[in-house]
């Protein structure tokens, strides 16, 4: 097999590839080499190390992220597109298990230019445009990002790992918890409404 011709993009892309397949946690210098038909240190000249190439990934991760959900919520508002933003994000997670645990464990920025900064930002803005046909007070909006995300993050990432054993359909779990959480986010807008 012959070199990969590398650069940075090369690296992190193939490093995105290994974490889809192995898992996060299990991502080694030495493993991507190998994938990559050179010797380790020829890594080095291309991400700074193992945390740097992490970071990378995780920037590719949430931008591909945010991309899926905004593409899948256009022209859609309400349960509709919190239905499919919902799906987009539950999809993404299965389909790249390994790259969305870089983008949820990038919590250190390197600083105020950290491309991670507007990546995760663009999540953030997804997340609320599938909220926006509610009409949620302000003060309400962060509440339900945080309960939005909780759920959405926990199912998807417990489905990818395995974690729902019971016999039952898991797709029905998923439109349940969809609906539920649906009928919570019209409920607050309806009692939070002023009275005509």
């Amino acid at each position: 097999m012959p070199k990969a011709r590398l650069n940075p993009q090369s690296v992190t892309e193939a490093g995105a590839a290994l974490v889809d397949e192995i898992g996060f946690e299990n991502l080694s210098m030495g493993l991507l080499a190998e994938r990559l038909g050179v010797k380790t240190p020829a890594l080095y000249k291309h991400v700074t190390s193992q945390a740097d190439l992490a970071h990378r990934i995780a920037i590719v991760a949430m931008a591909e992220f945010a991309d899926a959900i905004r593409d899948a919520i256009q022209g859609r508002a309400g349960s509709d597109a919190l239905a499919a933003g919902a799906q987009a994000m539950r999809t993404y997670v299965r389909e790249h298990p390994g790259r969305y645990a870089a983008g949820d464990a990038a919590s250190r920025r390197t600083g105020p230019d950290d491309p991670i900064i507007p990546a995760v930002e663009r999540v953030v803005a997804s997340w609320a445009a599938m909220l926006r046909g509610y009409h949620l007070d302000s003060s309400q909006e962060i509440h339900a990002l945080r309960m939005l995300r909780s759920a959405l993050h926990g199912f998807s990432t417990l489905e990818a790992a395995g974690g729902f054993q019971i016999d039952a359909s898991v797709d029905d779990s998923f439109t349940w918890m969809i609906d539920f959480l649906d009928r919570g986010l019209r409920d607050i807008t309806t009692s939070s409404a002023p009275a005509s």
